[in-house]
């Protein structure tokens, strides 16, 4: 294990000197095996042709022990630290965020490849609109924006919060082959849109959606039905109910993440999004 550790803690860098600055995680969820399976295939062999590039896992100790975290979700160690709270900054995932921040602000954008728990799940990828000319060229469908204001604390959150660039691409359910032919794809077509590799580059047709509200549970949520990701809610429909009280969608849209019920308060339930003729 502490072998297997050291070379997960190692940073894979590629560097022809000028050029495009990126950087790639796999493993910020170390269960999540779509980007870890597609690093583990490129790095002994990957060749840029131009520019710097780093390829980082994530969470090495919660990849080596195939769970999501260790103490904490590390995809939200990245909010500036008065938001975070006194367990999160005693907690591994902390201390190694404060390592990763290092490497981020050496880069000028960032893919952040995962995966869901979800078997239905689709892939999708959240950005914002500094990413527009970089996301329409990843293989999804699907492009979510918003996040940086409901969920802050992701990669991509910081780098966009010091003025660059980041991406996190959802490659579908851990289970399905498919979601690691996604994570693959994606890098390349993230290299190749970069510049770092010289490829075609083929834009996407995709849908832009942005949220617009996300629900913290009170006390105890209970789902009222199974919710696939992006299923469509109808204004005021019901949703769940969260300790006695009912919960609505405030108004039409597509929902997503109301893949559990969730017995503590304090918790994402879910995110309503609508959708918008291009990333906003």
């Amino acid at each position: 294990m502490r072998e297997r550790l050291s070379q997960l803690n190692e940073y894979t860098g590629v560097d022809t000197q000028e050029g495009p600055k990126s950087v790639i995680f796999a493993g910020v969820h170390g269960n999540e095996q779509a980007g870890i399976a597609a690093f583990e295939k490129l790095i002994p062999t990957l060749e840029i042709s131009q520019g710097q590039l780093w390829l980082i896992y994530g969470n090495p100790l919660a990849i080596i022990r195939n769970t999501r975290q260790i103490d904490a979700n590390l995809n939200r160690m990245f909010k500036p630290e008065e938001l975070l709270s006194k367990s999160e900054t005693e907690s591994y995932e902390y201390r190694r965020a404060k390592t990763l921040k290092k490497q981020l602000q050496k880069s000028d954008v960032l893919l952040d490849v995962h995966g869901s728990r979800t078997a239905d799940s689709k892939p999708f990828v959240i950005a914002e609109p500094n990413a527009a000319e970089l996301v329409k060229f990843l293989p999804v469908e699907i492009v979510v924006s918003g996040f940086d204001e409901f969920e802050p604390g992701g990669t991509d959150y910081y780098m966009n919060s010091i003025g660059k660039v980041g991406i996190c691409i959802e490659c579908g359910y851990n289970e399905d082959e498919q979601s690691f032919k996604i994570a693959e794809e994606a890098i390349f077509a993230f290299l190749t849109a970069r510049g770092h590799i010289e490829r075609d580059a083929f834009a996407r047709k995709q849908r832009n959606f942005r949220l617009f509200s996300m629900y913290l549970t009170k006390t105890n949520f209970r789902r009222s039905k199974p919710f696939a990701d992006f299923e469509s809610v109808s204004d005021n429909q019901l949703l769940g109910t969260d300790g006695a009280a009912e919960v609505k969608a405030e108004r039409q849209g597509i929902i997503l993440f109301a893949n559990r019920d969730i017995k503590n308060p304090n918790e994402e339930a879910f995110l309503l999004a609508k959708e918008a003729g291009t990333l906003t």
